[in-house]
């Protein structure tokens, strides 16, 4: 359900528009407005909230944007930025006529229904998204209620990396290896050193979950396994209490809007992060 709906998410920090928005409100730089967008539910929160809660950031590399981010502008700007801009992205790669018609108004529908069932104790990011109003049209609302959706699920994950004993660094040397991403883009992107990444690898070979190269052992992979089970089983009751013949619907009715994300310039060719969400990535 993730990989098939959070495409309708993802425009929020890859299309163009986010950023020309953001620009407009004062940012520099794609970092500022990324933590601009993604943090602004949580109001004015300081880098320390935002490091904790995002998990796998440098501190250092959240510090560089907030707090300076609202000075910029306050939280509710950015708000109004992220939808705006989402509006557009759409309606210039989907088209008025996809988003105004009648599955995609089915699909907010289900979409909504899941949101409203997701538990948010203990998950900040989804309860601070959950508290905003709803928008009133219906793609709005199903980008809406995948935002939701996914910060639950990224709650959970966290909380599923923090029992496996794996702390931001150590979780993205595991996922880079299992998932075979660039370690260097990785690291750069999230703004860890050399140095940091190399003694997390260490630490990691020391317990036998991977080889000196950063490589997965069958230990570490099966803790990769275990983490993304945990993870699955965190999220699933927004699916159950939906069921599984509206989820299948539900993926059915939004696979022809995420098919045509690709070809609007919706994600960054240089983000490996944002590519691993099209479906011809795997």
């Amino acid at each position: 359900m993730w990989r098939a709906v959070e495409p309708i998410h993802a425009v929020t920090y890859f299309a163009p528009e986010s950023k020309e928005r953001c620009d407009a409100l004062g940012t520099k730089g794609y970092w500022m407005s990324y933590f601009g967008l993604r943090a602004a539910p949580l109001g004015a929160a300081p880098p320390e909230v935002v490091t904790a809660l995002f998990y796998n950031f440098h501190p250092a590399h959240v510090a560089r944007a907030v707090p300076a981010v609202w000075a910029v502008a306050p939280p509710e700007r950015y708000l109004a930025a992220r939808l705006d801009a989402v509006d557009a992205a759409l309606h210039r790669v989907v088209g008025a006529e996809v988003l105004g018609s009648p599955e995609v108004a089915e699909a907010a529908a289900i979409a909504r229904d899941a949101a409203l069932a997701a538990p948010t104790a203990g998950r900040a990011l989804a309860a601070a998204n959950a508290a905003l109003p709803w928008p009133d049209r219906p793609h709005l609302v199903l980008w809406h209620a995948q935002t939701v959706l996914r910060e639950h699920r990224g709650d959970g994950h966290v909380a599923a990396l923090l029992t496996a004993g794996l702390d931001p660094v150590e979780a993205l040397v595991v996922f880079a290896a299992d998932v075979g991403l660039d370690p260097a883009a990785l690291r750069a992107r999230r703004g860890w050193s050399e140095q940091e990444w190399d003694a997390a690898v260490a630490r990691l070979t020391a317990r036998g979950i991977t080889e000196d190269s950063g490589a997965l052992t069958e230990e570490g992979s099966v803790l990769r396994a275990e983490v993304e089970a945990y993870t699955d089983a965190l999220a699933d009751v927004p699916w159950a209490a939906v069921g599984d013949e509206a989820a299948e619907r539900l993926v059915a009715l939004t696979t022809p809007v995420v098919a045509t994300l690709p070809a609007g310039g919706v994600f960054s060719p240089d983000n490996p992060m944002g590519l691993r969400l099209l479906p011809e990535a795997g």
